[in-house]
């Protein structure tokens, strides 16, 4: 497993190590002591799977409180994945990486806690698969707006039309007015 930093303290990018041949293939998704090494120690309690169309965008969630920790990967298709960095005291507070993960390239993302995460599906379908390092707090969830201006995430929208949304990620609030971690 290689791990790489991105642009943005903390978040990585995981290539797993990949064995193949005519049967198929194999890989590790996760690797605890590999995690540890890399000075990520952490556990997960909960597993998420997500389908969604072409064309939708999930996101930008947190969680205020209980923040989650994620790694995520894609089983079927392609998404464009997105993270912010809402941490007040980081040097990299208020700015966005983005990158392709598809069931082709198997790469996966750690996301740590103290950020929004979000995903724009580019594929006719994808399956997310995401471990989270602390449980769903509904009472706690936020959603960052996904097209702030002051942000400016070059999100890859096919044809350039408006994405599909949920009603609470398009009622996502600015940056400006968000609730951050310190």
């Amino acid at each position: 497993m290689q791990f790489i930093n991105t642009k943005l303290s903390g978040v990585k990018l995981v290539e797993p190590k990949l064995f193949e041949d005519s049967r198929g293939f194999f890989f590790e998704s996760f690797h605890k002591r590999l995690f540890n090494e890399q000075e990520i120690s952490l556990e997960f309690v909960q597993d998420n799977h997500s389908r969604s169309k072409q064309g939708t965008l999930r996101g930008l969630h947190y969680q205020i409180r209980q923040p989650q920790g994620k790694l995520v990967r894609v089983v079927i298709g392609e998404i464009y994945d997105v993270a912010v960095d809402l941490r007040k005291s980081s040097d990299t507070f208020g700015q966005w990486m983005g990158i392709y993960l598809s069931a082709v390239n198997k790469q996966q993302l750690y996301i740590p806690p103290g950020f929004a995460h979000g995903f724009y599906v580019v594929s006719e379908w994808a399956e997310v698969l995401y471990k989270t390092t602390d449980y769903y707090a509904p009472q706690w969830e936020r959603t960052l707006l996904w097209d702030d201006k002051k942000i400016n995430i070059s999100w890859p929208l096919i044809d350039n039309e408006q994405p599909i949304l949920s009603t609470k990620d398009a009622a996502g609030v600015p940056i400006a007015q968000v609730e951050v971690y310190d």
